[in-house]
C-alpha cells in the first residue's frame, strides 16, 4: 500500500482555531480543542457551524481555502455531524450537483480534494475533512441491510446504523494499514540507514516506507512484520509503535498506523517481491533523496523523526 499516516505531534501541523475555522470567528461551545469525532444530532446546526459539503472524492471550500459555514448554504441542506473542530461543531452534507451547490452559497467557492486542502491546512482540519469525506461516503454505501435488504435506521449519538427489522448492527469500520521505518548500523564512522521503497502503483516516483493493510485476525504488530517479509524480505528487531492517522488519500475509512524498527540483520539486503515494490534500497540518514512523500503525511513524519534522532 502506498502511504503516508499522522504522529502524535508533528512538525509544521499545529493546530490554529484561525486556521481551523478559516478566519472566521469562532463560536465555542464548550468542547476540547482540536478535532473530536462526534455523531450527536440533539441539537441543531448553528448559523456559525462549520460546514462541509461533498461530492463525491471532493470537497467545497470558500475560494481562498476557507471552511463555509452552515449559514453559507441552503436552509434545507441535510446535515450529518462530524464532531467539533477547536470546540466548534461540524457539520458535512451530501451534494448531488457541484455546480449547482456552488452557486447555491453565494459566495466564491471551489470544489477541491482531500490531497491539496490537506497540502494547505493545520491537520486537525484535515483530519476533519477526511471524516467528512468518509462519513459522507459511508451513509452512501450503507443505506440497506445487507442481511434482509431493509433500510437501516440511524443508532442515536454513534456513527453507525442498525436494520429495524433484524437487529443487525452496522458501525462505520475502519481499514488499518501499517507503515515501518527500518533503519541500520551504517558502515564504521557513517550514519545509520533508513530502508526506502518505490511501490508499483500510486505516486511510484517517491521513496517511501514498507506498507500494507492489516489482515483480519491479524494484530498491527504481526502485519508489520509480515508486510516487510513479504514486500522485502527482512526480519524486523526493537518494533516500536510511533503514531498514526486517518488517510483519506486511500479511501474512507483507512487508519494508517506507523512504526520504527531495525534489521534483525544488519547485513541483509531487501528483496523486492516485484509485485508490490519495484525498488528497495538503504540511504544514510543524512543523504535521503529528495523525492520523499509530503509532508503532511505520516510516512514522511516518520522519515522526518528518523533523521532527526540519528542527528541527537
Amino acid at each position: 500500500m502506498t502511504g503516508p499516516a499522522a504522529a502524535p505531534n508533528p512538525a509544521g501541523t499545529a493546530a490554529t482555531p484561525s486556521g481551523a475555522a478559516g478566519g472566521h470567528a469562532a463560536s465555542g461551545r464548550g468542547r476540547p480543542g482540536g478535532f473530536v469525532p462526534g455523531a450527536d444530532r440533539a441539537v441543531a446546526p448553528a448559523p456559525t457551524d462549520l460546514a462541509l459539503p461533498v461530492a463525491g472524492r471532493k470537497l467545497l471550500t470558500a475560494a481562498d481555502g476557507a471552511v463555509l459555514r452552515v449559514a453559507d448554504l441552503p436552509a434545507d441542506t441535510a446535515w450529518v455531524p462530524l464532531g467539533t473542530l477547536d470546540g466548534v461543531p461540524a457539520w458535512a452534507a451530501e451534494a448531488t450537483g457541484q455546480e449547482e451547490l456552488s452557486g447555491a452559497t453565494g459566495l466564491p467557492a471551489r470544489w477541491r480534494g482531500w490531497v491539496s486542502l490537506a497540502a494547505e491546512v493545520p491537520e486537525p482540519l484535515a483530519t476533519l475533512a477526511g471524516r467528512a469525506l468518509t462519513v459522507v461516503d459511508w451513509r452512501r454505501t450503507h443505506r440497506w441491510c445487507g442481511a434482509c435488504r431493509a433500510e437501516l435506521a440511524d443508532v442515536p449519538g454513534e456513527s453507525a446504523r442498525r436494520c429495524p427489522d433484524c437487529d443487525l448492527y452496522v458501525p462505520m469500520r475502519l481499514s488499518a494499514a501499517v507503515l515501518v521505518a527500518i533503519t541500520r548500523p551504517g558502515p564504521a564512522g557513517r550514519p545509520d540507514e533508513l530502508l526506502l521503497v518505490r511501490h508499483a502503483y500510486g505516486p511510484t516516483a517517491l521513496w517511501a516506507l514498507v506498507a500494507g493493510f492489516v489482515e483480519a485476525g491479524e494484530t498491527l504488530e504481526a502485519a508489520a512484520h509480515r508486510e516487510v517479509g513479504e514486500e522485502v524480505g527482512l526480519t524486523l528487531a526493537g518494533l516500536a509503535y510511533f503514531g498514526s492517522q486517518p488517510w483519506a488519500l486511500s479511501g474512507p475509512n483507512v487508519l494508517l498506523t506507523g512504526f520504527t524498527a531495525t534489521a534483525a540483520d544488519p547485513g541483509a539486503e531487501p528483496v523486492v517481491d516485484g509485485r508490490e515494490l519495484t525498488e528497495a534500497r538503504w540511504f544514510p540518514l543524512d543523504r535521503l533523496p529528495a523525492e520523499l512523500p509530503p509532508a503532511y503525511s505520516i510516512s514522511r513524519w516518520l522519515i522526518d523523526a528518523t533523521a532527526t534522532a540519528a542527528r541527537r
